[in-house]
Order: structure tokens, then C-alpha cells, then sequence
């Protein structure tokens, strides 16, 4: 059994309930969730990310484990992989990736972040996470604008941080796409 096909349809499928959440979740104005779909797509997108890094042999053992239902572990060790590790590997590609997914986990995970209806998520961050957080949104985003930006200001750019996650998710999966048939070709 050819596994990347069904683990790439899996994972596009799961993109595309993400975008339609996302327009959901907007017009409903549930910012907390909104944060949380953007974190979920990054996890994609930092599992691929790490797919790609792998030998051929090793990443075809991860695909067929996901497609099986199977935790992803170590090579010759019964530890999972772990999310920090993934993330970590991404942060070296994608400077923005951990300030993203560790905003977002605090949004899947019971936190103070969840009082946003009563407290500014962002007044809750350490200065420089915020500060980046912010900087990323603006450069990449167009905004918020202002200095004292909150977290109301930056909700309305979540939408097009989705969009730009899930533009860049697709390109690595092409990416891996291509190095199974550069990597067949081979065989």
C-alpha cells in the first residue's frame, strides 16, 4: 500500500474544514477558536515540515504510521516524537513558528487566555512575545497598527494568517510529493 496519497488527502481535507471553520468561527465572532484553527493548521503544517527533514526510509515509516493511526516515534525507541522537537526544527525555517503555536496551544489548552472576553490575551504574553507576535502581523499582515494593539485589533487577521499557513502548508506538501517521486525514481 502506497501510503502518501491517503496521508496527503488527510491532511489537505483537514486544510479545508480549517478554512471553512475559519469563516464560521468569524462571522460568529469566536476569537478563541479562531486562534485555535490557526494552531491546529500549523501543526500541519510543522508536521510536514519535519516529514521533510527525514531520509526517504524514515519519512515513509512516519506516513504510514500516521495512515495506520499510529503516534510517530523516534527511530529505534519507543519515545514519541514530540511536538516541541517539531516545532523546535521548524522554528529554524520559520522564525515566526513558535510564537504562533505557543499562542495557539494556550487557546487549545485551558489557560488565561480564554478570559478574553475580560482580560486582553495579549496584556497576558511576555513583552518581546507579544512585540513579535505583533511585528509578524504587521509585516507580514498589514497590521494592527497602532503600539498598543490588542487582542480585539488582531483578530481580524487571523482569516489571512489561515491563509498564509495553509498557502505554505500546500507548497510542502508538494514538496513532499515530489521527493517521493524523486525518491522512487531513484529506486
Amino acid at each position: 500500500m502506497d501510503a502518501l496519497p491517503i496521508f496527503l488527502r488527510q491532511v489537505r481535507s483537514r486544510s479545508k474544514k480549517h478554512q471553512r471553520a475559519m469563516a464560521v468561527l468569524e462571522r460568529e465572532r469566536l476569537s478563541g477558536q479562531m486562534v485555535a484553527v490557526l494552531r491546529q493548521e500549523l501543526d500541519s503544517m510543522v508536521g510536514i515540515i519535519y516529514l521533510l527533514t527525514q531520509s526517504a526510509e524514515r519519512r515513509g515509516l512516519l506516513v504510514e504510521a500516521s495512515v495506520r493511526g499510529d503516534k510517530w516515534s523516534q527511530p529505534n525507541l519507543s519515545a514519541s516524537v514530540t511536538d516541541r522537537e517539531m516545532v523546535g526544527l521548524a522554528q529554524n525555517l520559520q522564525g515566526w513558528a513558535r510564537s504562533v503555536y505557543k499562542f495557539g496551544c494556550a487557546f487549545i489548552h485551558l489557560s488565561v487566555l480564554h478570559d478574553y472576553n475580560g482580560r486582553d490575551p495579549l496584556e497576558q504574553l511576555p513583552a518581546q512575545e507579544r512585540e513579535d507576535m505583533l511585528d509578524h502581523c504587521r509585516n507580514y499582515h498589514g497590521g494592527p497598527s497602532g503600539d498598543n494593539a490588542n487582542f480585539s485589533d488582531l483578530v481580524s487577521y487571523l482569516p489571512p494568517v489561515l491563509e498564509k499557513i495553509t498557502v505554505n502548508l500546500e507548497c510542502y506538501l508538494e514538496d513532499l510529493e515530489k521527493e517521493n517521486l524523486h525518491n522512487a525514481a531513484q529506486v
